[in-house]
Formats: C-alpha cells, structure tokens, sequence
C-alpha cells in the first residue's frame, strides 16, 4: 500500500487530483477557458478563443496531475519521474543519477528514502535548458535527508520553463519512503547522489517513475 504523507495534502479542481501548489497557474487558466466556453454560442470571437483556452486548461491539468503511488521495496527508489539523463562517478566517492524531466511527466517529487529532512536550501540561479550541462547552475533546491545509509542529498533544478520549486516540508521533518516532497513546475532535472558502495541500477536512457523506480542494487 502507498506510504502515507504529511504532504499529501492536494489542490482539486473537478475532481481530478492535483499537485500540492498547481492553484496560481490553473485556477487562471481554467477560469479563462470557462468564461469562453460559456459565451462561444453568442460570439464567433469568443468561439475562437475558447479553442486555445480550453487546450491550454487540459494541458495543464495533465501537467499537474498527482497520482497515488505502490511504493517500491529497495533502500533507494527515484525521486521523479522521467528518464536517466547521466550517472557520474563524483570525487568523493558518490554516484550522482540525473533524472530529466519533460512537460509530460509527473513533477510531483518523491523522498528516495525514509529519515529526516536536515536541511531545505533554495539557491537562486539561472534558467538554462535542463539537458543542457550548464543548468547545474540554474535555480536549484538542495535537499539534505539523514537515513538509515547516511546523508542523502537530492536536488531539484529548474528548467528553462520551470521558474518555480515548491518545497512541502521544512528541515526536522521526519519523512517515509516515498513521500511527496516537493512540486517543480514544467520541464526540469532532479539529481540525487547514492552513497560510496551502492551499486547503480538503472541506465542512461532508463525511463523512472517516482516512488516505483529502484535505483540501487543490492
């Protein structure tokens, strides 16, 4: 059965679920594609916009969707969803998995593992492409969970379309394994590091999914 979340509270709009923080950009959006849809039968201009409007609505609907999970059994399972854009060996020992998110995917971010959430830094930055190597240094959030395999750090970067992270939970929060952390609007990249000694088990190109992906072998 799916972890249960502290997060786990959601925005709705017609019964569609929908991701903790998606309000600001659809209530608009939706409202607009309301208003034309409804005066269409008496103005041709009207009829005109309702089309755009409407698509855009549904767009961003599916963009924000925010499905329930069976969370995987493994020590660490994928943060988002998505696919395998690089696996790097780094100086210190650690594998960092960089995970490329499309408009397409699910942007509602998931806990690798289950411990403590010791720090939450936001760290402004660019808005480059997030396939493009530069946006290591775009705006970022930098996670930090104390588990049960030491100190996890896990980050989200925006994208070129992504100009907002919406952390859920602050520092000291206790969190489960697969738990709902975070929301990073349209494309964008989640990187995490596994700890020295943790063998790799996906592959560049791999497709992920969010609390269902295992990313370590035993």
């Amino acid at each position: 059965m799916p972890h249960s979340s502290s997060s786990a509270h959601r925005d709705s709009l017609a019964g569609v679920r929908l991701a903790r923080g998606a309000s600001p950009w659809l209530l608009p959006t939706v409202a607009t594609a309301a208003v034309s849809l409804t005066r269409a039968r008496r103005s041709g201009r009207w009829a005109a916009l309702a089309v755009p409007t409407t698509a855009l609505a549904a767009g961003m609907l599916w963009f924000f969707r925010d499905p329930d999970r069976e969370i995987a059994e493994g020590r660490v399972i994928s943060p988002a969803d998505g696919v395998v854009q690089s696996i790097m060996p780094w100086k210190d020992g650690r594998t960092r998995v960089a995970i490329f998110m499309s408009p397409l995917n699910v942007h509602v971010n998931r806990a690798p593992l289950a411990g403590t959430v010791t720090s939450v830094e936001h760290i402004p930055g660019g808005f480059v492409p997030a396939f493009n190597k530069e946006s290591e240094n775009n705006e970022r959030v930098v996670w930090h969970f104390d588990t049960e395999l030491g100190d996890i750090e896990m980050v989200q970067i925006a994208g070129a379309v992504a100009r907002r992270i919406v952390p859920y939970l602050p520092a000291d929060t206790k969190v489960e394994q697969g738990e709902r952390i975070g929301l990073i609007r349209f494309g964008s990249r989640v990187d995490i590091y596994l700890p020295e000694g943790v063998e790799v088990a996906v592959e560049v190109g791999q497709k992920t999914t969010a609390g269902v992906t295992r990313l370590d072998r035993d």
